[in-house]
Parts: structure tokens; C-alpha cells; sequence
């Protein structure tokens, strides 16, 4: 940013010494008024010359105005809940814990007297004590479900113009799952090729973060899935496109991209129309 200098020369015989030796500053809004300092000694009645300084502050013509971001398709559209309700979606460790810590406390405290039902304590601590064991073995084996964004109009397209495939796909990553690492775990294994030539390491696989529903502007049913994978590039996940749209087809095209979280987003479109 440049500033404009204006120097202007005053010319006096006499001067009250009443100028400070500092520099003094006078600001006036957008400008600076700056005196040279002179020493007490210089005071007289010889011409004495005083160069006034004017400094006006340049507008910076480089910074633009921060414009928001563009918005998406999804803007102004509404979130649908999901309601529905299923056995699928109840984390079968927590009810199995917690119904055998609640047999195994109610046993011990009936067969010491400190609790009625002595009859029972037996009874209750024999089937407390597996319950408590099997849910924390199916608690540590828990695989919990994604979460699950759906917009209105993409609900109402679901039934109609969602494959099969793609409808399995939602359900399976919405539910409680147990014994797998991650979600899609062997459509990713199939894809990306653990291990193998052209392949990526297994440490660096792609962990699903959430799904999205929503419906592409021509009106046709997308079920996008958010990924995170911090040792991939989008060209690993460019290049493998086509396998994406293998995979999860037939009857779907697949669009990679990356959102402002540096999330890759694989959008699986699908073909039927209304």
C-alpha cells in the first residue's frame, strides 16, 4: 500500500518555544501531521525553517470483499428424521451388559439377605453372570452406525428410484454391527486392494464418516458416501472410479469429489428416473 507525501515549508522569525523536543503527531482522520523535532538552542530570531509533513493514508485497493460461498444443491431443503424403528439399530452389547450386571447386583444382594427373592438369587446369578459376559464381548466387537442425512425430497425418491443395492447399502451402515472393523469393509478391500500391486496399504484405508441422501439437480436419486483418509490423495480415489461404479452397480454412475473438510465424497447416482 502506498501513501502520499506532501511536504510544505514554513518560514517565521519568531516561534514560541513551546514545541516539545519529541516528534509530535497530530492524526486527522485519514491523515498523519508529523513535525520535526528542533532543539531548544535552535530558537531565534534568524528564519527558522519548519517542514511540515502530511501523510494521507492510501485506501488499500488490494483487499477484496470476502464473498460467501456458493450454495449447493441441498440449500434451503429440509432433514428428515429417521423414525423408523429396529432391532438392527439397538446395541445388542449394551441390553446383554446391562441386563446381566442388573441380575448379577439383585442375585448377590438376595442371596445376602440385603435384597427379598433369596429363593431366586441362584437363578439370577446364574444367568447374570454369562449375559454380563456375552454383552461385553459383543460391546468390544461393536461397530456403531454412521450417521445418516436425508433430505425430503430424497426420502421421497428412495422407494422408487434407489436400486436394490443401494438400498442395502444405506441399512447396512445405519445399523449396529459386530465382528467388522469398518463399514463397507469389503467393497473397500475389493477397490482399493490391500496389500496388493497397484493396491494401498491397509493402514491407510478409508474410514466412512457419514452418508448423505439427496437428490442431483436433473431429479435423480444420489446416495453419497463421506470418507476420510488422511494418507490418500483424490487421484486414489479418481483412478479407482470406475470401480466404485462396478461394485455398487448396475444402474448407478459414480462422481468423485472432495468437500471443504477435505472429506472425499464418492456420489452414487442412480439411473432411474420418475
Amino acid at each position: 500500500m502506498e501513501a502520499a507525501v506532501t511536504r510544505t515549508t514554513l518560514v517565521g522569525r519568531t516561534l514560541v518555544p513551546t514545541i516539545h523536543n519529541s516528534l509530535t503527531r497530530l492524526r486527522l482522520k485519514n491523515s498523519f501531521i508529523t513535525t520535526q523535532p528542533c532543539a531548544a538552542s535552535a530558537f531565534s530570531s534568524k528564519p527558522v525553517q519548519l517542514k511540515l509533513i502530511v501523510i494521507a493514508k492510501a485506501a488499500d485497493s488490494t483487499q477484496a470483499p470476502s464473498s460467501s460461498s456458493s450454495s449447493s444443491s441441498t440449500t434451503g431443503k429440509a432433514v428428515v428424521e429417521d423414525t423408523e424403528f429396529t432391532l438392527a439399530k439397538v446395541s445388542f452389547g449394551v441390553i446383554g451388559l446391562g441386563l446381566g450386571v442388573s441380575l448379577l447386583s439383585y442375585g448377590f444382594g438376595a442371596y445376602f439377605n440385603i435384597l427379598p427373592g433369596s429363593e431366586w438369587s441362584a437363578i439370577m446369578l446364574t444367568y447374570g453372570f454369562p449375559l454380563a459376559v456375552i454383552g461385553m464381548a459383543l460391546k468390544y466387537a461393536e461397530l456403531k452406525p454412521v450417521p445418516c442425512i436425508t433430505y425430503s425430497d430424497a426420502a421421497m425418491l428412495r422407494e422408487k428410484c434407489a436400486t436394490p443395492i443401494l438400498k442395502q447399502v444405506r441399512n447396512d451402515v445405519i445399523r449396529f454391527r459386530y465382528g467388522d472393523e469398518q463399514h463397507l469393509e469389503e467393497a473397500l478391500k475389493r477397490i482399493f486392494q490391500y496389500g496388493l500391486g497397484g493396491g494401498i496399504p491397509r493402514r491407510s484405508a478409508p474410514m466412512l464418516e457419514l452418508i448423505r441422501e439427496e437428490v442431483t439437480e436433473d431429479g435423480r436419486y444420489s446416495l453419497v458416501l463421506v470418507f476420510k483418509a488422511k494418507d490418500l490423495q483424490l487421484s486414489d480415489f479418481e483412478k479407482r472410479q470406475a470401480k466404485f461404479a462396478s461394485f455398487f452397480g448396475p444402474g448407478i454412475t459414480a462422481e468423485i469429489g472432495i468437500d471443504d473438510n477435505g472429506l472425499f465424497e464418492v456420489r452414487l447416482t442412480s439411473d432411474t428416473t420418475l
